[in-house]
């Protein structure tokens, strides 16, 4: 032990002799059960919390707790356990954070999974501010709410507490108490039929029966409509909660869901290619895949097909909205069973030659994707397939999305790979330098080479050349890579839905400029840098503070508690504030400067010698400027659209970058062009901040017009998704704030933003001093 604890002495030293002893019981308990990187966070945990001030409870029920929560989820929860105390610590009491160390076991025997325990601190966190009465009585009932409730169901019944009672206190503390009518009618209602974490060994043990191997499963939050199980990794993501299916039991449906994708793992070859298919032909192939497996596992065990007929012929509530999908699920039985006739003959015939066929090709991969094709083929010449949002609401509630059965060819950033026709794509081959100069009758590769050489030896082109010789040879040849396609949807005003997959987007890199023209803005803008300087002083977290004169802190103000009793001594009346509370004074905030790139942003504004771009470009620079000094998390991404296949999104400067000569570079190259396809640009800047552990997040718009794009007429569809998206990210905790340099930008800025989300600059030479002011006073 000592010798694992020696950097830790100085730690050791200061500690009371009680956590010391309770230190030493639960190392030696720690040590068993996790990895020395897991005993390091574990200690680094604990003396971080010594650090806090909130008392020796806290620090015990750390040391008690936390090992029983590693075993349950795994050691990598450990850290996010100890961020989630220190941030409570500024918004609640030291026995409050104690409650919560001691409710995790609880929380992680029921969620069983560690993306769920952190879903559960981050909702303890958004109570804490929310409904911060409500959170004792809640961990006293935690054990009854999370076995009745999932942490998608928790939510909600909290969620509905803080809002119903939040100026009621009274009310506020007997609901979070079980203790109102109005708590346990919402706990009825959000009660699930049966949670995973009760059937999880059971299923293990089932499958292990079948197969004699072992599988991983999951839980999952299935706390939105179109869930569907999935196989990531080769573990199985499966509902943290299942209703029973009329007679059928939800224990039932879990052995149905977890066989088929069992069978999945135990009789895929090889993955299917998804290239140049449509989603609508990735499902109808998906489907045949499906009756292929379920056909093998049948062969092996007879009561699979039984356990799988039943969920296929079973009672749904609901009606289905499109007639296709009535034909496709009873389909779905003929395939598994070729006793069940249809009143379709194309179908029937097409149900004949699948069991014609499935002894002979049922390991054939390609089997599936020729009669998949074939049946999308059937009914795109009745015009019968429906949209893809359709299709993915099928009611087969055992099979899942199908994610494992594709391959899709992969990128990265090293290889250059571009996604664009394989006729333009350019390959590339390292050679020597002796074949590279007997061959290579060009200086260097253009654009639309077809082959990219490269040499295995890195060389300059010399001091003379016309060329950049910072660069090697072996940088300068071939585009920017670009990556995989991201599809978003996009909200259609007139009939008040989403279009599944509408828009595609891809990443794309700036070309390189000279990283010297953003030092010179630098210097060009040096009065504006020295307020900045200013603001920066005001905005740096002051850490830990001591705030006194309170009536109920967490520890007694020695000096404040010796005035009193003088005046107790005196006859007078004291002052009954004498205790003092430390208050951790961070900044939790990620931001993302989102510059619109379009062609517009070329023009010279009115009143400026400068382009929109220019003044963007500096703007950005000193707000980069600002941040570094502040030392606040963010990143700097452009944007651009032609048309909703191809909208171009840009990271000119990432989250885990520093503003070096790359990132300065990309600022310095980057152009204007195409359009303003607005909302599914916001919607992939937020893709990128949910990755950041911030609670507070902020996208920061800069543009100088309205939505627009070349595949729109109607000027209200873009602004309205706009619109939508930005609701949408608010409910997920994403601020989206715009500054517009369109003069006549009243007129729709408002409706987009909404009241106080906006800032019309009236004067565009001021747009690089008026960024960083107004950045700011949004994250002050």
């Amino acid at each position: 032990m000592a010798i694992h604890l020696e950097e830790y002495q100085e730690f050791l030293e200061k500690i009371t002799p009680e956590v010391r002893v309770v230190l030493d019981a639960s190392y030696q308990e720690a040590s068993r059960m996790m990895s020395p990187a897991g005993v390091k966070d574990y200690l680094d945990g604990a003396k971080a919390l010594c650090q806090l001030g909130r008392g020796n409870d806290v620090v015990l029920t750390y040391l008690q707790e936390i090992p029983q929560v590693a075993k349950e989820c795994g050691e990598d929860i450990i850290p996010d356990c100890v961020t989630a105390a220190l941030k409570l610590s500024s918004m609640a009491s030291g026995e409050v954070i104690a409650l919560l160390l001691s409710s995790l076991p609880t929380a992680s025997r029921h969620l069983g999974d560690a993306e769920l325990v952190r879903g559960y601190l981050t909702l303890i966190h958004q109570l804490s501010s929310t409904a911060a009465r409500g959170l004792r009585p809640m961990f006293g009932h935690l054990d009854e709410l999370l076995s009745k409730l999932t942490l998608s169901g928790l939510r909600r019944w909290a969620n509905f507490g803080a809002q119903a009672y939040r100026r009621d206190f009274n009310n506020l503390t007997k609901y979070f108490n079980l203790e109102s009518a109005d708590s346990r009618a919402t706990l009825q209602k959000e009660r699930r039929g049966v949670l995973f974490v009760k059937t999880q060994r059971k299923l293990n043990f089932y499958l292990r029966a079948l197969w004699a191997r072992d599988f991983f499963l999951r839980p999952t939050g299935a706390d939105y409509t179109d869930f569907r199980p999935y196989i990531e990794h080769r573990i199985f993501h499966m509902p943290d909660a299942v209703d029973d299916i009329g007679d059928i039991p939800g224990l039932e449906l879990y052995r149905a869901t977890a066989a088929h994708m069992a069978a999945h793992l135990m009789y895929t070859n090889k993955a299917l290619s998804a290239e140049q298919l449509s989603p609508a032909q990735m499902f109808f192939i998906g489907f045949v895949e499906d009756a292929r497996v379920e056909y093998k596992a049948a062969q092996a065990f007879p009561g699979l097909k039984t356990l799988w007929s039943r969920l296929l012929v079973a009672e749904y509530e609901g009606t289905v909205e499109h007639p296709t999908m009535l034909l496709l699920e009873h389909l779905a039985l003929m395939l598994l069973d070729a006793n069940v006739r249809g009143d379709d003959p194309e179908l029937q015939q097409f149900a004949e030659n699948f069991h014609a066929n499935i002894a002979e090709k049922q390991d054939d991969p390609n089997f599936a994707w020729r009669m998949g094709v074939e049946l999308f083929n059937l009914f795109t010449s009745r015009r019968e397939v429906p949209s893809l949002r359709i299709l993915e609401r099928i009611r087969i509630p055992f099979r899942d999305d199908n994610r494992f059965v594709w391959v899709y060819e992969e990128f990265a950033w090293e290889t250059g790979f571009e996604y664009v026709p394989a006729s333009q794509q350019q390959v590339r081959r390292q050679v020597s330098v002796i074949e590279m100069a007997n061959e290579v009758d060009c200086e260097l590769a253009g654009d639309d080479a077809q082959e990219i050489w490269t040499c295995a030896t890195e060389m300059r082109p010399y001091e003379d050349d016309l060329t950049d010789n910072t660069k090697t040879f072996n940088q300068m040849w071939g585009r920017e890579p670009i990556s995989d396609p991201f599809h978003y949807h996009e909200w259609d005003y007139h009939i008040q839905l989403h279009r599944p997959d509408w828009v595609t987007l891809y990443e794309r890199r700036q070309k390189r400029g000279d990283p010297d023209d953003i030092r010179d803005i630098v210097d060009a803008y040096r009065p504006v840098a020295h307020r900045i300087k200013q603001i920066i002083d005001l905005l740096t977290p002051a850490g830990v503070q001591r705030q006194r004169g309170l009536e109920d802190g967490d520890e007694v103000d020695i000096n404040a508690a010796v005035d009193a009793m003088i005046s107790i001594r005196m006859g007078e009346q004291p002052n009954p504030r004498i205790t003092m509370r430390n208050v951790l004074k961070s900044r939790d905030l990620a931001v993302v400067v989102l510059l619109d790139l379009s062609e517009s942003t070329n023009e010279p504004m009115q009143g400026s010698d400068k382009s929109v771009l220019q003044l963007t470009r500096e703007a950005s620079t000193l707000v980069a400027t600002a941040m570094e000094g502040i030392g606040d998390p963010y990143a700097i991404h452009g944007f651009a659209s032609d048309g909703r296949h191809d909208v171009q999104y840009y990271r000119l400067k990432d989250f885990n970058q520093h503003f070096d000569d790359e990132a300065r570079s990309r600022l310095a190259g980057m152009k204007g062009g195409l359009s303003t396809r607005m909302g599914a640009a916001l919607r992939h800047a937020a893709h990128h901040l949910f990755k950041q552990p911030e609670r507070r997040k902020l996208i920061l718009l800069v543009t100088d017009g309205e939505p627009a794009d070349i595949d729109e007429r109607d000027p209200q569809h873009l602004r309205l998704d706009t619109k939508k998206a930005v609701e949408e990210l608010y409910t997920q905790g994403v601020l989206t704030y715009c500054l517009t340099l369109d003069p006549h930008a009243d007129d729709y800025v408002k409706r987009i933003f909404g009241q106080n989300n906006y800032t019309v600059i009236d004067h565009v030479d001021r747009l690089p001093e008026q960024l960083p002011l107004l950045f700011a006073s949004l994250t002050k």
